[in-house]
């Protein structure tokens, strides 16, 4: 039954190593131990705080992003409704002049017929009055070849005038 329950010596020798090695251990080691511990407790809260500064930082810098890029997107839209306008500006006034081209030509074709006519009716009126003429002295040369008929027509032309 020594083997369940140990003797009193055995349980002072072992008490006694026991203080020997918590003395020695608290001496030489605990400080050490606790010193590292207390520099690894230091570096991991400081590698947290590093860490939560830049968690913080790259919200920082999304915010900015986003910020730029909201910035960016406006500014695109600005261009391209700046340019969106000037085109619609360009061909509004390239309509406007082709307008006003039109109807300056038109404005001429028109003056140009008008021009052409008065001279076709010109011309017209210059051939019926040759005509006239050319037919008017064919009759008087064969009215005229009669010396009866000359007297009867000089005789009509003063009774014609008289009568005015």
């Amino acid at each position: 039954m020594e083997l369940v329950t140990p003797g009193f010596g055995l349980i002072f020798w072992q008490l006694v190593t026991f203080l020997i090695v918590l003395y020695l251990l608290a001496k030489f080691a605990w400080k050490p131990i606790m010193k590292a511990l207390h520099e690894r407790e230091a570096s991991i809260e400081s590698a947290l705080s590093a860490a939560e500064k830049a968690k913080l930082e790259m919200q920082s810098l999304k915010a900015d992003n986003e910020k730029l890029l909201a910035e960016a997107r406006l500014e695109r839209d600005k261009i391209l409704k700046d340019a969106s306008d000037a085109g619609n500006a360009l061909v509004e006034s390239a309509k406007q002049k082709a307008n006003e081209e039109g109807a300056r030509m038109i404005a001429q074709a028109r003056e140009a017929i008008e021009n052409e006519k008065r001279a076709a009716i010109t011309e017209v009126k210059n051939m019926a009055a040759a005509l006239s003429i050319e037919i008017a002295e064919r009759i008087l040369k064969r009215e005229l070849s009669n010396p009866g008929a000359q007297q009867a027509l000089a005789e009509d032309y003063i009774r014609e005038v008289t009568l005015n």
